[in-house]
């Protein structure tokens, strides 16, 4: 799984002229997924963003998670992540996973994101055509790969 974390100070989906989720102080979570990957990674990926910190303590030094500063989240899945573009000028998605795969890990990601962080998350439409607004705080971008572990 590979994962694009943006700390936000607010950030919304729309689907069809229709905000569907949005939130304030926290985190745009972008998920691609991939075939290879299963349980481990949803475990490990969920956990290392809810403890990541990236949130300014009382000194501006970025010392608290997402957990310390009680903020919200909202959740992504994006099969663009895992693009190539080794060869030519248009990105081959051979490694995302396919909707019956990446739609169950999905929804599976979610829970256990919710389960780690104690409340419920925003989301998007898996598939739909999404427009995601973001105002970034920071800005803070980063990006975790399970595969690698960083």
């Amino acid at each position: 799984m590979r994962a694009v974390i943006q700390r936000v100070s607010e950030a919304s989906v729309t689907v069809g002229g229709k905000i569907i989720s949005n939130i304030s102080n926290g985190l745009l979570l972008l998920i691609g997924v991939e075939n290879e990957d299963n349980l481990d990674d949803i475990n490990w990926l969920s956990g290392k963003i809810t403890r990541l910190r990236i949130f300014g303590d009382e000194n501006g030094v970025m010392n608290k998670s997402l957990l310390d500063v009680d903020g919200e989240a909202l959740v992504v899945s994006q099969f663009t992540l895992h693009a190539s573009t080794k060869k030519g000028n248009r990105p081959s998605y051979i490694k995302a996973a396919k909707p019956d795969v990446a739609i169950p890990m999905y929804e599976k990601f979610i829970k256990q994101f919710e389960k780690d962080l104690g409340k419920k998350v925003g989301t998007g439409i898996f598939g739909a055509d999404m427009k995601i607004s973001l105002l970034n705080d920071g800005p803070v971008t980063i990006i975790v790969d399970t595969k690698s572990k960083e």
